[in-house]
């Protein structure tokens, strides 16, 4: 009951519960073979060094990279960001999260948030993190602060509880 619950109240969700720059949905753009970024500005798949993407752009791009399982890929346009950026630190852990490397995806995580600990992307990847490995109180700590955050109604909140109440995590 619990499960059917938690789905449902996640998939009501409106999508105005997205906005303000908060992962929404999943990313659709050109996809470009390993080693190549979409550069909007031309149209064209470029090199990973090559490109005139703005951070931002880069952003979007690391996102669409992680969504199509593109991690490695998605560390080397990390790599050309700020590195304090509290973005480039989430995604980091989230692309070390889904490759394995659980401990440093959380030290990520835990940098992410030190620097903007409104981040409630970083707290729902952090949270899923706990709930992958069975620390529930963990994750429950993440989405009671993602709530302080102002984050309830985001996917951030939605895909959180979700994974809480049905033990399987979820990507965007």
């Amino acid at each position: 009951m619990r499960i059917l619950l938690a789905a449902s109240i996640a998939l009501a969700l409106p999508a105005a519960a997205f906005a303000n720059g908060e992962e929404s949905s999943t990313p659709t753009k050109p996809k470009c073979e390993s080693g190549f970024v979409y550069d909007a500005s031309t149209k064209k798949c470029k090199s990973k060094n090559g490109h005139t993407l703005t951070v931002d752009e880069l952003y979007q791009e690391v996102r669409s990279m992680s969504y199509v399982g593109r991690y490695t890929d998605a560390q080397d346009l990390l790599a050309q960001m700020p590195a304090d950026d509290d973005r480039t630190l989430t995604y980091l852990g989230f692309t070390n999260r889904k490759m394995g490397n659980t401990d440093v995806a959380m030290e990520y995580y835990a940098q992410a948030l030190a620097k903007n600990p409104a981040n409630i992307l970083a707290r729902a990847y952090m949270g899923q993190g706990f709930v992958a490995d069975g620390k529930i109180s963990a994750a429950l700590e993440q989405l009671r602060e993602i709530r302080a955050h102002d984050g309830a109604g985001t996917w951030a909140e939605a895909s959180l509880r979700t994974a809480i109440a049905t033990g399987k995590t979820v990507d965007w």
